[in-house]
């Protein structure tokens, strides 16, 4: 499963400015994040992708831009740490952004080291960005959930394999979500409105803010 720009920033809370933005600036180096399976037109984003992005929303909520290219140039190039960027967890606190395990952490903008870190924070949970609610990551609506072993991590249907895109299709089509079993046996009526909500958020990053990343 791949994830277009719309919905991984649905599932990340970056705006699609923002994903052009982090992923174009000076080439490979310098980048926030390059899409990992594709970096050109289709752009296509992983799953881990998704986590980094997620990790890198929250950075941004603390610190500037340039200390987070700051922070990521001392682990790519200074630390010469090159897994993929949804491996580390990075914490912003005080001025810096540090690279942290669950005791210590090293400071990247600064550059010290062994320093205990408290509040450690899970990307993958709910937050809010500009009065926007981002979704958990593994499940972003009670009946829809993200699984990489499940189709890739394609959203679907709680404990099924169906896409929460294909139901949420259903209902925009006309179908009442009562008579969503006819089609998939199994999927309520309540978890046929989840998809549909969920389908509403990933859509409401359209329109004028894709106009202008295509531009």
């Amino acid at each position: 499963m791949s994830y277009e720009p719309k919905l991984a920033a649905a599932l990340s809370g970056a705006t699609l400015r923002q994903l052009s933005h982090w992923r174009r600036a000076a080439g490979v180096r310098g980048a926030v994040l390059v899409p990992e399976i594709s970096a050109a037109r289709p752009i296509l984003y992983s799953f881990r992708d998704v986590v980094a992005l997620r990790a890198c929303v929250r950075l941004r909520q603390e610190a500037s831009l340039q200390k987070i290219r700051q922070a990521l140039d001392t682990l790519r190039d200074g630390m010469d740490e090159r897994e993929h960027l949804s491996t580390y967890r990075l914490v912003a606190g005080g001025d810096t952004i540090y690279l942290a395990d669950p005791e210590h952490a090293v400071d990247l903008v600064h550059r010290k080291g062994n320093i205990v870190i408290h509040d450690m924070v899970d990307v993958l949970a709910p937050f809010y960005r500009g009065g926007r609610m981002i979704p958990d990551l593994l499940e972003p609506r009670p009946h829809v959930s993200i699984n990489p072993a499940v189709r890739g991590g394609e959203p679907v249907v709680d404990g099924t394999r169906i896409p929460s895109a294909e139901v949420a299709a259903l209902l925009r089509d006309g179908v009442r979500p009562e008579q969503i079993a006819d089609y998939y046996p199994g999927v309520s009526a309540e978890a046929a409105r989840d998809a549909a909500d969920f389908a509403n958020y990933v859509d409401s990053y359209t329109d004028a803010e894709i106009r202008q990343v295509a531009s």
